[in-house]
């Protein structure tokens, strides 16, 4: 699995607070059965990381891990708030692109509120030559509420991800049944950690896997969409429902 949202970074957000916390994090996903991350640090006003901060602490936990032999990719990125999308050039944006591609921007959903500025933005985004990918929507009152707001979004080209603790419900109802609305209407595309800490249930991406049921559509979310972001190819097909039993998505694959 392919994991593009985490705070793995030490000493530069509310993530890890130490370089040995960012290895603890790297092993639990190792643990979990994820081989690259994306290291995505909040750029926003409480914490307006420089992009040379960034790649510096990526180096230097790179060599961290390949002293220890902990066997993970480590990939570079932003997590960036709606309102520094325009207060960054174009240089910026793009040394913070999502896994190292300079042509992909993942932008932090508000949790409250649905600001005017938000679809602007991420469409002014687009006419940049910059695909968005919107990080945890499902969190936000106003999508919970009416995810049908997402619909524009993605049919302009946006990506959506959601959080794996939504999706297996490790962060309440809620966000739950939102993520399990927007994966049956056809409008995500990735499922990612946003770790902030070291425990398996904080890294880990396989419970979210389950939720949905396994097979194709969980390998799509958890790898090839991700793998073709990394890799800067076209975003593959999602694959056609499969019938399954278990999971609370169960349904999702008979439709």
């Amino acid at each position: 699995m392919i994991d593009l949202h985490s705070h793995i970074l030490h000493g530069v957000d509310d993530g890890a607070a130490s370089l040995a916390d960012s290895v603890e994090i790297a092993r639990a996903a190792v643990a979990d059965g994820i081989t690259a991350i994306a290291a995505t640090p909040h750029v926003r006003d409480d914490w307006p990381t420089d992009p040379s901060v960034m790649e510096e602490r990526v180096a230097e936990l790179r060599s961290e891990l390949e002293e220890r032999r902990v066997p993970l990719d480590l990939l570079t990125g932003a997590e960036i708030a709606l309102d520094w999308l325009t207060r960054l050039g174009e240089d910026e944006l793009r040394r913070f692109g999502l896994a190292g591609n300079p042509r992909y921007v993942l932008v932090e959903t508000p949790y409250y509120g649905w600001p005017s500025a938000l679809p602007d933005g991420l469409f002014a985004l687009r006419e940049a030559g910059f695909t968005p990918v919107l990080a945890h929507p499902e969190r936000n009152l106003e999508v919970q509420a009416h995810p049908e707001r997402l619909l524009g979004l993605v049919d302009g080209g946006v990506l959506i991800q959601v959080t794996a603790a939504s999706v297996d419900g490790r962060i309440g109802k809620r966000p739950r049944e939102c993520a399990r609305r927007l994966l049956e209407g056809r409008l995500v595309h990735m499922i990612a950690s946003d770790a902030h800490h070291a425990a398996v249930r904080e890294v880990g991406l396989r419970t979210a896997t389950q939720a949905v049921g396994g097979g194709a559509l969980a390998r799509w979310l958890t790898y090839d969409v991700p793998a073709a972001v990394v890799a800067d190819e076209p975003i593959p097909q999602r694959p056609a429902p499969e019938r399954r039993r278990g999971g609370w998505l169960g349904k999702l694959f008979e439709v």
